[in-house]
């Protein structure tokens, strides 16, 4: 079955292009969900004169990829996880629990868009890939801890607090 691309398809092709098909997969998804048109002459020339419409759409979509890259690439998602001994992990993190984790800050990402090898299963920072868009990856810096664990910056102002205690101690004894 031979279509005309409506929009930018995954591992398909790009707007406009005239791709060959499965006619259950143009038929059942492509069709339907406003992804593709048969490639006949009339249909041809109507995509022609919607074809600019199409492509404003497209650049407006990465646009606001681009915009949320940008967001995202400040942003550091904490997750606390319960740990046994030897700080192993009880289960793991993955894509799910960090779109959980971004939704409470606000960004509303669907799962399958965050490129999660593998689950993670230890404690430590990573740089987790977003596709936000087929041409616009993000990165998120995520930081799993264990569950009560201060962040570094409260652990350093602990540590000062503890140095200008020692030392206040040091100079009583004096």
């Amino acid at each position: 079955m031979k279509l005309i691309l409506r929009a930018d398809v995954d591992s398909l092709g790009s707007l406009g292009e005239i791709v060959t098909v499965k006619s259950g997969y143009g038929r059942n998804y492509l069709i339907p969900q406003g992804l593709a048109m048969p490639a006949s002459e009339a249909n041809l020339k109507q995509f022609e004169l919607e074809k600019r419409k199409l492509q404003e759409m497209a650049d407006n979509l990465r646009t606001q990829a681009e915009g949320l890259k940008d967001r995202l690439a400040s942003v550091e998602v904490k997750i606390e996880v319960r740990v046994g001994e030897g700080d192993k992990m009880y289960g793991s993190v993955t894509a799910s629990n960090i779109a959980d984790a971004l939704a409470e800050m606000d960004f509303d990402l669907d799962r399958r868009k965050i490129l999660v090898p593998e689950p993670i299963r230890a404690l430590g920072e990573f740089a987790i890939e977003i596709k936000l868009h087929p041409e616009v990856r993000g990165e998120v810096k995520l930081v799993v801890a264990k569950v009560g664990q201060p962040v570094e910056e409260e652990l350093a102002e602990e540590v000062e607090a503890d140095v200008v205690a020692d030392a206040e101690t040091e100079t009583e004894e004096a």
